[in-house]
Parts: structure tokens; C-alpha cells; sequence
């Protein structure tokens, strides 16, 4: 049986909206050291190999707004699709104080293998999705751990990130901020890396887009994931309204 590398929700849904999530999954295909990292199960339901609760709320925000979604079905520490294909942390042997030892000693013909079977899959779908619609609008859905091991707490309920196309994310963030939740601007994270899944397409086509990030421990199970994606829903159909893109 072939496993496929992403999911497709709502392909037919007739909003603007494509909403995707990169690190959807903590899988880790049998062909990658027989479904193995070598990891300890704590470490695998860590942020460290997936964003927890994003594709929950991921679900919940595509059915809430009528429109398509695409989830990841494999762990960013097997290959990351949140990066471009020259990125340096595209295949990752240390994250967050942790050796990833089914990554210690992979080769290129490994990073190759998982691009061809993975990575490219997955990219090639989110294209084909942007391509049907007619001026999509895409809203990428993520989420961060309260706080990296030796760091400060994150008191952000929500990060809004972009890059140099703030047309949607400016008035975003104003409208979360009026609702009186804890709105980072590019936080906790900086908005862009070259290369990256809003780069490859959204900024390249010149499409509206939004990266959000939802800090885990509000969207950690499902009651959560469906409060925080009814939340933003009204919120993201208001703005995209008023926006006039």
C-alpha cells in the first residue's frame, strides 16, 4: 500500500481560502529507518516533530470557512516542508537540545529519497490546489510550544507572521488584538526564510497570505482546536472582506 505524503480536505469547497499545514504529522514512514527516528515517544509527541494541534484546528478553520485544505503525513524531522530545498535544517539532527539519531549519519541519497517521496509530493499538491482557484488566499496554520528548553516563556496567545506582503496580516493582527487576545507580530518566530512554503506559493505569485501560529497548550486537544478555529474564522472572513484583495 502507498502511503500518501499529504491529505486533502474540501478540494471542492468554493471559498477563497486554501489553508495548509506543513507540519501536520509526527509519522514517520517504514521506508525512514523501518518508521523510526530512534527517538522515545515523549520526544516524538513533542513540537519538535510536529506542530501539536495544528491539524485540528487546521480541519475545523477549512470547514468553518468552506474551503480546501492540505496536511502534511510525515514528520518535519524527516524532511521539513516548511523549507526550501537548499535550507540548511530542511533534514534536522538537532532541534531543541535533542540529536535526532535516525538523522545523525543520513546521507544525500537519504535527503534525495525523502524530497522525491515527501517533500515534492506534497508541494506539487499544495501547487495544483492554488492553481484551481481563482485568487486563493492562503493561510497557513502552525503552532509553538510554550517554551524552548533555556528560554523565556512565550506569552503570545497567537503569532501573526509575514514577510514584506503585510496586506492581510497588518489588519489581522489589529482585528485579534481588538478581541483582546495576545498577538505577536512575527512572533515567536521571524516572518520569512527564503524558500519556505509562503514563499514558494504565495509570494511568488504576489497571493494574499497569513502564517498563524497558535501557542500548543490552547489547541493541545480537540475542544481547543474547535474553540480557537471558530474564533478565527469570523475574524479571517471579516478582514479578507474589508481588505478589498
Amino acid at each position: 500500500m502507498i502511503e500518501m505524503p499529504f491529505e486533502i480536505l474540501g478540494a471542492d469547497g468554493p471559498g477563497r481560502w486554501l489553508i495548509t499545514c506543513d507540519h501536520a504529522s509526527n509519522h514517520v514512514p517504514h521506508w525512514v529507518n523501518g518508521g523510526d527516528l530512534g527517538l522515545p515517544t515523549a520526544d516524538m509527541e513533542r513540537h519538535i516533530a510536529y506542530d501539536v494541534g495544528a491539524a485540528g484546528v487546521t480541519r475545523a478553520l477549512a470547514l468553518a470557512l468552506d474551503s480546501p485544505a492540505i496536511l502534511s503525513r510525515f514528520s518535519r524531522l524527516v524532511i521539513d516542508p516548511n523549507r526550501g530545498e537548499d535550507d540548511p535544517t530542511l533534514l534536522m539532527r538537532l532541534y531543541d537540545g535533542t540529536i535526532i539519531p535516525g538523522n545523525r549519519h543520513a546521507t544525500d541519497a537519504d535527503r534525495e529519497e525523502r524530497l522525491r517521496r515527501l517533500y515534492r509530493p506534497y508541494h506539487a499538491a499544495y501547487a495544483d490546489l492554488a492553481r484551481q482557484r481563482t485568487n486563493p488566499v492562503i493561510c497557513a496554520i502552525h503552532s509553538f510550544t510554550p517554551r524552548l528548553r533555556g528560554k523565556h516563556p512565550r506569552p503570545w496567545e497567537v503569532g501573526v507572521l509575514y514577510a514584506h506582503d503585510a496586506r492581510l496580516a497588518a489588519p489581522l493582527m489589529a482585528a485579534l488584538r481588538d478581541r483582546g487576545w495576545c498577538v505577536g507580530d512575527n512572533e515567536p518566530y521571524a516572518g520569512h526564510l527564503p524558500g519556505d512554503a509562503i514563499d514558494q506559493h504565495a509570494l511568488q505569485f504576489g497571493r494574499p497570505n497569513v502564517l498563524l501560529e497558535l501557542r500548543q497548550d490552547l489547541i493541545a486537544d480537540h475542544g481547543g482546536q474547535a474553540l480557537w478555529a471558530a474564533r478565527l474564522a469570523p475574524v479571517l472572513s471579516d478582514v479578507l472582506a474589508q481588505s478589498g484583495l
